[in-house]
């Protein structure tokens, strides 16, 4: 019976890589040309047994690794493979027997992976059980309900039409000449019989606002600023007045828990505020006519920074829609607070967690508006505007809440935007992460890329304190 051909080419390859060899130097130590090592490295040359021993005595290598001996591996793949969360993903074996012999080093990434993925499932397991023996909500199987629900809003587009809807009819019903604070102060007295008060810090130290619903009264914190305080008050008379829109929203996001709608429901009456505050077409209007000059627009419509800069992550009505604008907030140690965006946020093209984008310099410019053009490393560019945010008023000895939001478009559409001026500027080239980004020499660099050897050299000190290969 004939032998069974052998083709190694991805082994010999990093075999080859391992020790910093080029195919002339490898092709040379084994006799055989350059250009028939690299058709081995390419699999279109099986390993004759004359090159299998040549190997072994030259480099040292163990003849049954070159001999595709991969069934640890591949039993190990095939685990990863049955999980229901990837069952039917593959047609059969063969494809894992590829990735296997072809890939190991991939392969093993994979099961490292699965690996730490099935050890955090099994500690919120844990964390599930626990809070359900003391009484709290249970955790949806793989992750917390409030990631679910950031995820999910992080994926689809900010535009919620039957919430925008309804909040245009609802707001066409309030009187005129009014400010939005007044005018649902007035609503929801009239309408409803809540009363709307402001109670000082004393009173209320560590709340925004509280219904209560005994005495119909609605308590807003003094700790707000005047936008701030219109907006609680806005949630509060969207939750009432808009509730079927919401909820018909909710059914859309196909939630898997309870808890994961509760907290939807919280975040749809913010954005269902935000709409009553900036109705679409006024708001759309008066974006266009500004060149959606975020200082402008919150002048006019008596809102913060950071509610007009979220409000034109919405506008994608169709037939009737903005430049497609998303945004991040951050607090100053880095934590991401949300992500949003007119067509989803763009994980994939932008990440957004790169540390020389201005939304961090923010924090050493309170107040201040930075514009810059960034470039990404596959060359797409994005027009980036970022300024911190004013928490809640402080007592003394109490530390500021501050934190930065960071607006921003594809620069293909910056022209249409006053802060295009920034595109005159020299862009900033950025990452979508360290661990994701191959770029050398960046003093700003946080975390060796996962996807690169980390190339220690103690003759040799880069600008980086994680030099790779």
């Amino acid at each position: 019976m004939a032998e069974r051909k052998i083709f190694a080419g991805p082994k010999v390859r990093r075999i080859r890589n391992a020790l910093a060899l080029t195919q002339t130097a490898m092709a040379e130590a084994l006799e055989i040309s350059p250009s028939y090592l690299n058709l081995i490295e390419r699999n279109q040359r099986p390993l004759t047994v004359q090159l299998l021993l040549k190997l072994a005595s030259v480099y040292r290598v163990d003849l049954e690794e070159l001999r595709g001996q991969s069934g640890g591996s591949l039993g190990q793949l095939k685990e990863v493979f049955a999980d229901p969360l990837l069952s039917g993903e593959l047609p059969g074996d063969q494809e894992l027997v590829e990735v296997a012999e072809a890939a190991p080093n991939a392969a093993s990434g994979m099961i490292k992976l699965y690996r730490a993925y099935r050890e955090q499932a099994a500690r919120l397991s844990d964390l599930t059980a626990l809070m359900a023996a003391e009484g709290h909500a249970p955790v949806a199987a793989g992750r917390l309900p409030l990631d679910e629900v950031r995820e999910m809003l992080e994926r689809r587009s900010g535009y919620f039409g039957r919430i925008e809807t309804a909040a245009e009819a609802f707001a066409a019903t309030l009187p005129g000449g009014l400010d939005l604070a007044a005018g649902l102060r007035d609503w929801l007295r009239s309408e409803r019989g809540i009363a709307v008060r402001v109670l000082p810090v004393h009173v209320m130290p560590d709340l925004r606002r509280r219904f209560d619903r005994h005495s119909m009264r609605l308590f807003v914190s003094e700790r707000l600023s005047q936008a701030d305080r219109a907006h609680e008050i806005a949630v509060e008379a969207a939750t009432l007045a808009l509730l079927p829109a919401i909820d018909a929203e909710l059914d859309d996001l196909s939630l898997s828990s309870a808890e994961a709608r509760r907290i939807a429901r919280f975040e749809l009456a913010r954005i269902a505020a935000l709409a009553l505050a900036m109705p679409y077409e006024a708001f759309l209007s008066a974006a266009k006519a500004t060149r959606y000059d975020i200082d402008i627009l919150r002048a006019r419509f008596g809102v913060s920074f950071g509610q007009a800069a979220a409000r034109l992550a919405m506008l994608q009505r169709p037939g009737a829609a903005a430049i497609p604008f998303f945004l991040i907030e951050i607090d100053a140690a880095g934590h991401r607070l949300r992500r949003a965006g007119a067509q989803g946020f763009p994980q994939a093209r932008f990440g957004g967690g790169c540390p020389k984008l201005n939304i961090h310099a923010a924090f050493l410019q309170p107040g201040q508006i930075l514009a810059e053009t960034v470039v990404m490393p596959d060359g797409a560019s994005f027009l980036t505007v970022a300024r911190t945010l004013e928490g809640p008023s402080v007592e003394f000895g109490e530390r500021v809440r501050r934190t930065a939001i960071l607006i921003g478009c594809d620069a293909a559409l910056g022209e249409g935007v006053v802060y295009g001026q920034a595109m005159a500027l020299e862009p900033v080239a950025v990452g979508p992460a360290c661990r994701l980004c191959e770029r050398r020499g960046c003093l700003s660099r946080a975390e060796p890329p996962v996807t690169r050897p980390l190339g220690l050299d103690e003759m040799v000190a880069g600008l980086s304190a994680f030099d790779f290969q």
